[in-house]
Order: structure tokens, then sequence, then C-alpha cells
């Protein structure tokens, strides 16, 4: 149970945390007090990630991607949205800041599937927590959103409620990694330097409304699920991936059945007729 309490008193709450845990599924109580530990925080980010869904629906739709934490909070936790990483964790950054926690924004460069003599874009975000250790999490790396804090200060792989991540340096890099079967993967990299709110607006835009962003011509959903699972929809292709990888695959066939697939596994629900103009939504003929 988490405690009102816990929350710090000298900042003006901006998050409503009633609504917030109401969205994520956990209790949220005065009877139990807690302080901010590691235990609290996986519980959280557990939490976050099998309850609100990676997605980048409204950059399809042409619609802005507002990071005023009012508007991240009508969207992903009144109106049952989900988003990408600068919603998803400006909003887990702030729930953990209210909640006590030293929190940061770190920049990153998604670099899953591409190699190290490509340099991606920075436009990703993530938090960097203090406690014990240095811990980051990550509520917005889509399919590979995590399930728990991993520490900072080892290379050593370490579990989560999902795949196996390691940090690994090299030089002024750090390179977060998740396991599949034998193979070690770079998801992104990082300098662990901050991200200031106006280089998380300018990297947002690019995202959101730049022709070459990659969200402007794939759809793209996903969400953590129990026992070790995930759910994604990539285009027209849904997958469930077991815990040991394992993928079971189908391909949408209509429109009319990806609204209903998006209200099914992922609770995104779009009035009928919705459609996402996307390069990578190619329906069959008839």
């Amino acid at each position: 149970m988490l405690d009102r309490a816990a929350a710090a008193p000298h900042r003006r709450p901006v998050i409503d945390l009633d609504r917030y845990f109401a969205r994520i599924g956990l209790p949220w109580s005065g009877r139990d007090p807690r302080t901010p530990t590691l235990d609290t925080l996986n519980q959280i980010v557990a939490a976050h990630v099998m309850a609100i869904p990676f997605e980048n629906l409204d950059v399809l739709l042409g619609r802005p991607i507002d990071l005023d934490l009012g508007a991240i909070q009508r969207k992903l936790i009144d109106d049952r949205r989900g988003g990408y990483c600068f919603e998803q964790n400006s909003l887990l950054l702030a729930v953990l800041t209210q909640l006590g926690f030293e929190a940061r924004p770190l920049s990153g460069r998604v670099r899953f599937g591409r190699p190290r003599d490509y340099t991606p874009a920075r436009t990703h975000l993530v938090v960097r927590v203090e406690l014990d250790a240095s811990w980051l999490v990550d509520v917005g790396i889509g399919a590979l959103s995590m399930s728990a804090a991993i520490r900072l200060d080892t290379a050593e792989p370490q579990a989560t409620l999902h795949e196996p991540r390691r940090l690994v340096r090299d030089g002024n890099l750090v390179f977060h990694q998740a396991r599949f079967g034998d193979d070690w993967h770079d998801v992104y990299e990082l300098t662990l330097e901050e991200m200031p709110p106006i280089d998380r607006e300018v990297a947002n835009w690019y995202t959101c409304a730049h022709p070459q962003s990659h969200f402007k011509h794939r759809l793209s959903v996903s969400r953590a699920l129990p026992e070790g699972r995930r759910i994604s929809l990539l285009n027209r292709e849904l997958t469930l991936r077991e815990r040991d990888g394992r993928g079971h695959h189908r391909m949408i066939e209509s429109p009319d059945e990806l609204l209903a697939v998006l209200d099914e596994h992922f609770g995104l629900a779009f009035p009928p007729g919705t459609r996402f103009p996307c390069p990578g939504l190619d329906w069959p003929a008839g």
C-alpha cells in the first residue's frame, strides 16, 4: 500500500496520485505509510507498463503531442490512452518526484536493430532514480519497456519480470541491453546527461512531427503482461511473446478488426470508422 504522506510536502502536486494509482491498479492509502524504496519503485514500474500501453496513434492521426503534465494526465490517466517515451516517462518522473523519490530525466539514443556505427537522434527519455544506489527505469521504450529498475553501477545481468537486462560501458557511453535467448541486443545508449525541458520539447517535436520520424510511418502499440509475456502490434502484425522469447503472430485483416484489437488487447477505444493514416498499414485488397 502506498501512502499520501510519502509525497514530498515541499513540492506542489501536479499529478492526481489517486487517479494515477487507480489507473495502474495499485492500492493507494494513508493506512500503510511507506517511504520511497526500491520495492515501491518496482511495484509502480511493473504496474505502469502492464496498465498503460505504449502507442503512437495520435502521431498517425496528426495530433500534436503536448508535454504539459496536465495534458499528459488527461490523456494517459483520464482518457485511458497510452503514449510514447516523452509522455510515459514524464508521467512517471512526476509521480516519483511527488512521492519523494530523487528522480531525474536522462536522454538516450534508441539503438535496437541498428549497428553501432550508426548514430541515431537523441530522441529518447528515461529516468534515473537515486536510492541506495543509482537506478534506471524506463516505461516508454515500446515492446521493451522495463518492468523493474536496474542498477547503473554494474555490468552484470539483472533480472526483471521480463527480459534480463544489463548496462555495458564503452568510453563515456552506457549501452542498455536486453537478452533474447543467448544473445544480448542494444536497446539504447546513454551518456547519463540530464535532459532539460527544452531538449525534451525539441526531441518530442521531431518524434511526432518530422517527416522522417519512424513514428510517422508505422503503427506501434505494446503492453507488458504478467508472467513475463508481452503483447505488441506493429502495423498489421499482432504478436504475443512468451517469457522464453517464443512469439505467436497473426495478421490483422481490416481497419475494423484493428479497432477491435486495440480495444480488446490494449484498452484503447476509438470511435467506429477511425482510420490511422500510415504507410505500414497495407490492407489487403477486397
